[in-house]
């Protein structure tokens, strides 16, 4: 079993920036890795994804503000979040997943303020 940790939550103002950190107690190689966020009252939706090999994949609300990136030697996944808006606000989850292994962190909350 392998614990997901994210940090780097917290509140901003619109335009800021925040970037949040995964680490994982085990190796995350050969794994693919994402983000998602979550709202009261709706689905957790994707921001943003990175393969094993590197590809990544973004949702269009965050195209050109966000960059997802990791660190294989370090096990974390990080994702840096630049202009930020208040619809940004969600509660952010770390995903590690490669076939049928899928491990969730439990989540930071980002506020942003208008």
């Amino acid at each position: 079993q392998v614990q997901l940790v994210e940090s780097g939550g917290g509140a901003v103002q619109a335009g800021g920036s925040l970037r949040l950190s995964c680490a994982a107690s085990g190796s995350i190689f050969g794994m693919n890795t994402g983000w998602y966020r979550q709202t009261p009252g709706k689905q957790r939706e994707l921001v943003a994804d990175i393969t094993s090999g590197g590809s990544t994949n973004y949702a269009d609300s965050v195209k050109g503000r966000f960059t997802i990136s990791r660190d294989n030697a370090k096990n974390t996944v990080y994702l840096q979040m630049n202009s930020l808006k208040p619809e940004d606000t969600a509660v952010y989850y770390c995903r590690l997943y490669i076939k049928w292994i899928d491990y969730w962190g439990q989540g930071t909350q980002v506020t942003v303020s208008s």
